[in-house]
């Protein structure tokens, strides 16, 4: 049994076997075998080729400047004080330094224990533990995937209890600890569900194609990355909320010709049951065809008409953009390129025997399953994807930030209604307690609209390059 088994028994072990190269030299190899340097320059170069793409997407469509023309008298710049109060400054700053241990530290905790188990030979064993007694191969990776995601989800846990108290000391969560508990496990089936079928596929095409399997997965992650997006709204949201349209009456009403108005084809405006988990504003589009949805939290409801309307206008800015189809194409585009990344770091021994896994790789199927076909390398995997993540969400946000922006754009274009705006963005920052004034590090890691003083500032500008009464400050 060769270090990094983790107790696992080996399958269909030739005898006399040693842990050295296959007695056919031809039969399996490393991944610097000269087998694998024509695949592994290939995937690079498909790595390469897709990232500068998405890349030079992002380049080229990402709306860097919302607010296009000329100022008379240059751009507002945001301050806080001109529109919010110092008690509610000094609340959302008291907030965001409740809400942050938790956040920061829960992130860093989850970081730290997923690479270690992924870069060391902890990983591999504990999947060898988990999977000791299940011989069939799709059962093993089912049930490492599922062993894996529940450890993580345990260990974060306690960082998830401490979040949820804060919100309820800060009245922004409505929910009994039962509820939340439901919320979590109802969570942790929709990440078994994801990360088994995911998971599932790759090491099928992996097995299957043992030199070249970065072609069948970064095509196939396209795919799956899509139909998610696109099944999302009527699969994954209803397990979390109950859906209903929106009641007949002079809002709907109103609403629907406004998106008549706007040439963006709406048949409903859903509201969702918000309001049994938290007390905060919101809205949103997901899906695209014919899954796309424009959703209102019922919280949103008792707002004025206006800042209902003020916004819809900002969602049917999305809508009418495509930016759910298109951000679902160029994700997709990122994960073809990070999953040829990901065929380059599982195919290197040196990394293989890092994560405990047999470095070999097969040079066509049999009945055994080593290097990345060795579903004790999923940890090695996951680690790898949440390192990924963690690297692209400072571009993901900043992406985001400019989007939400040309979507306000848009509702401020619809409405001709600054000061409602305003209004309106003073309400969601004051109701969610959003930080008035973030730092760095928060537009770096969470932030995926601009700050509500962005905003404002914003309507503001909008107001002096179209020539209209320009909001004054609301305190």
């Amino acid at each position: 049994m060769s270090e990094g088994d983790g107790g696992e028994p080996s399958v269909a072990e030739p005898p006399g076997r040693a842990d050295g190269p296959a007695a056919d030299p031809g039969a399996r190899t490393g991944g610097d075998g000269p087998r694998m340097r024509g695949p592994r320059r290939a995937a690079a170069l498909a790595a390469v080729l897709l990232f500068a793409g998405v890349a030079a997407v992002l380049g080229l469509t990402t709306p860097w400047n919302p607010l296009p023309g000329h100022v008379p008298g240059g751009s507002v710049q945001a301050d806080p004080s001109l529109d919010f109060t110092p008690h509610e400054i000094a609340r959302a700053k008291a907030f965001d330094g409740a809400i942050n241990p938790p956040a920061y530290s829960g992130l860093l905790v989850g970081l730290a224990v997923i690479l270690v188990l992924g870069f060391t030979p902890l990983g591999s064993r504990f999947i060898g533990w988990t999977t000791a007694r299940v011989r069939r191969r799709p059962l093993r990776v089912i049930a490492a995937a599922v062993a894996l995601t529940t450890l993580l989800r345990v260990i974060g846990l306690p960082f998830d209890i401490w979040s949820e108290a804060v919100l309820r000391h800060y009245g922004l969560s409505t929910q009994g600890w039962s509820a939340w508990a439901v919320d979590q496990l109802k969570s942790l089936g929709v990440t078994w569900v994801m990360y088994t079928v995911a998971l599932l596929l790759l090491y099928a095409i992996v097995r299957r194609f043992p030199r070249y399997w970065w072609t069948g997965a970064a095509a196939g992650g396209f795919v799956l990355v899509v139909a998610v997006s696109f099944i999302y709204p009527i699969a994954v949201e209803p397990v979390f909320n109950k859906f209903h349209s929106l009641p007949a009456g002079q809002l709907r009403t109103d609403l629907l010709a406004m998106a008549k108005r706007d040439g963006v084809p709406v048949k409903d405006v859903l509201v969702a049951d918000a309001s049994r988990r938290t007390t905060s504003l919101n809205a949103y589009v997901s899906g695209f065809g014919s899954t796309r949805r424009i959703v209102l939290y019922d919280t949103l409801l008792k707002s004025p008409r206006p800042q209902i309307e003020s916004i819809v206008g900002h969602e049917l800015g999305h809508a009418k953009r495509d930016d759910v189809l298109w951000g679902t194409l160029v994700g997709a585009l990122g994960v073809a390129g990070g999953l040829c990344l990901l065929y380059l770091l599982t195919t290197s021994p040196r990394l293989l025997r890092r994560a405990g896994v047999d470095p070999h790789v097969p040079a066509a199927r049999d009945a055994r399953s080593t290097g990345p076909a060795d579903p004790r390398s999923i940890a090695l995997v996951l680690a790898l994807v949440a390192a990924g993540t963690q690297l692209a969400a400072p571009v993901q946000n900043l992406v985001s930030r400019r989007i939400e922006a040309r979507a306000d754009a848009h509702a401020l274009d619809l409405t001709r209604d600054p000061k409602t705006f305003v209004a309106m963005q003073h309400e969601l920052s004051v109701r969610n307690i959003d930080d008035p004034d973030p730092n760095w590090a928060e537009y770096l890691l969470w932030m995926t609209h601009p700050s509500g003083p962005d905003r404002i500032a914003m309507a503001r500008t909008w107001s002096k390059m179209h020539h209209a009464p320009i909001p004054p400050p609301l305190h």
